[in-house]
């Protein structure tokens, strides 16, 4: 599916491969990588308020904390906006959120994000809009454009496994920036987050032949 100001949503696996021949046929490096990749598992997650507040959850926690804070979230009936409007600081504490999460996960609970609106709004007015949000970093809101809105041309340069891969894949002599990561990524679109996912692909398998956990 495309539409003239969104461009492609990747909906299912048929699509990833479609975006992986392309650019597989236009740069040799990632015929390359899809080689050694395989083909890329459809990562599609949940859109709205839920997507975002979690993304806050896990900054700076590992994936098993944020879990653990998530699911007392959940217990305790805290993971909608009118609920955590409502709720005191003290049940957030004791949930786990520190106090800037705290502030954060409110400011983003109060910014009355029209979310069914955002999966019909170009992905540049997607970032901006969420990037206003106390908490909501460039890269947030680029992989919420990627995998909770499923557009096949947004990148997250500011990503540090992106840019190793990158480095990795193009023998390049250090780990390149967010700014000349972004430029380099231009060539790639219309198919920039799948050239992501097989980034991050091929980090893992580097890596794994490296033995790095």
């Amino acid at each position: 599916m495309s539409d003239d100001h969104i461009g492609r949503i990747i909906r299912n696996e048929a699509c990833l491969a479609e975006g992986a021949a392309w650019l597989a046929r236009a740069e040799p490096r990632f015929d390359h990588a899809l080689r050694q990749t395989g083909p890329l598992p459809l990562r599609r997650r949940e859109d709205g308020f839920a997507a975002l507040f979690g993304a806050i959850v896990s900054q700076q926690v590992s994936v098993a904390a944020a879990r653990a804070i998530w699911g007392r979230l959940e217990a305790a009936g805290l993971c909608a906006p009118h609920a955590l409007a409502q709720a005191d600081d003290e049940a957030l504490r004791t949930a786990g959120l520190s106090r800037q999460k705290i502030r954060y996960a409110r400011a983003l609970a109060e910014a009355g994000i029209d979310y069914p609106a955002l999966r019909e709004a170009p992905t540049e007015a997607v970032v901006e809009k969420l990037v206003a949000v106390p908490g909501i970093g460039r890269w947030t809101a680029e992989i919420y454009a990627m995998f909770s809105l499923g557009r096949a041309d947004v990148f997250a340069p500011g990503d540090l496994a992106l840019q190793e891969s990158a480095r990795m894949l193009f023998d390049l002599p250090e780990r390149p920036r967010e700014a000349p990561l972004r430029r380099m990524a231009e060539s790639w679109s219309p198919w920039r987050a799948v050239a992501a996912q097989l980034l991050w692909a091929y980090y893992r398998v580097e890596k794994d032949r490296e033995g790095i956990t």
